[in-house]
């Protein structure tokens, strides 16, 4: 039975973005784990895949080149754009550890919240709400580093008043002379921050849709909104907002260097992030896989090991 063709009249059939061709998709996934950092001829020169035996060793490592990056544009007296993620969110803990370990002054880095729930009008969460994605960054980054933390004045979050002014910042720090970072984790429908793949329908071209720098109250797809359920809400779909405020392609392919993570392992070999690691590591960019263009830039993506599969059916 070909389980691609039972989509035809199934609830399931406008289910995926419309720009998904679902046997290409499944393409992508080789049954042999090893092969997944396999390089592809579309991938940056200093591309690299990090495989990662344990979700310890992912903290550990994707923290690791968080600090590093922090403290190597600050010994070269640069100032630092650095668009980060609520999710995932353990390797905040070990970049705090080294970055204090080392003693290294954060004042010249520039961080920006790359998104943050809200309603059908971009309004957000108050930033002491447990919800928020300020409050989270502050709790487990901006906080943790005390006396070597952040000004305030230089951390962006992701509010209809704020976000639209990120373009204009992140290319004064670049045109100074400064860098930009991209950290992100991989969604379930291959976004980057809430960027959709949906999206890209809205636009004539590629080279519109890289244009756009950011979205106020996007719509979110019901697997992104299922994937939130599942890892931040314990299961309770009916709190997971259905809108968010995100930059866009526009900004996140503008990295110098980019730190990627995908630890979507669940238990009793269940996962949610498997196929869409292979899709982003063996698609060809498209504007209707966002997550497929990150391996055009520079830097290292970290992933469990687990994910590469093999990613075959079994009951559990």
């Amino acid at each position: 039975m070909d389980l691609l063709s039972t989509l035809s009249g199934s609830l399931m059939e406008n289910f995926y973005p419309a720009g998904w061709d679902l046997a290409k998709i499944d393409a992508c996934v080789d049954d042999d784990p090893s092969t997944i950092t396999d390089r592809q001829s579309w991938w940056h020169p200093d591309f690299e895949p990090i495989p990662c035996q344990s979700v310890a060793d992912f903290d550990t490592l994707m923290g690791h080149e968080i600090a590093k990056t922090i403290r190597r544009t600050g010994e070269e007296g640069k100032q630092l754009a650095f668009i980060l993620p609520v999710g995932p969110m353990g390797m905040y803990r070990w970049a705090v550890y080294f970055l204090k370990e080392w003693g290294v002054d954060c004042k010249h880095v520039h961080g920006f919240n790359m998104d943050e729930w809200s309603d059908s009008d971009g309004n957000t969460l108050p930033s002491d709400n447990t919800g928020a994605f300020q409050y989270a960054m502050e709790q487990a980054f901006y906080g943790p580093l005390g006396e070597l933390t952040v000004p305030e004045n230089q951390r962006n979050f992701a509010t209809k008043d704020n976000l639209p002014t990120y373009a204009e910042k992140i290319a004064a720090i670049k045109d100074g002379g400064g860098e930009l970072a991209v950290a992100f984790g991989i969604g379930r429908v291959c976004h980057i921050a809430f960027w959709e793949p949906h999206f890209a329908a809205e636009y004539d071209s590629e080279a519109d849709w890289k244009k756009a720098t950011h979205r106020i109250a996007a719509k979110l797809h019901p697997l992104t909104i299922e994937q939130n359920a599942i890892t931040s809400f314990k299961s309770r779909t009916t709190h997971v907002p259905a809108y968010a405020n995100t930059v866009g392609p526009g900004l996140f392919l503008q990295a110098d260097h980019i730190i990627g993570g995908a630890d979507g392992v669940l238990s009793r070999g269940m996962m949610w992030q498997g196929l869409s690691l292979w899709m982003t590591l063996r698609h060809e960019p498209t504007s209707w896989i966002p997550s497929t263009f990150m391996p055009t830039q520079s830097g290292r993506l970290f992933f469990l090991e687990e994910l590469a599969g093999p990613l075959l059916a079994e009951c559990n």
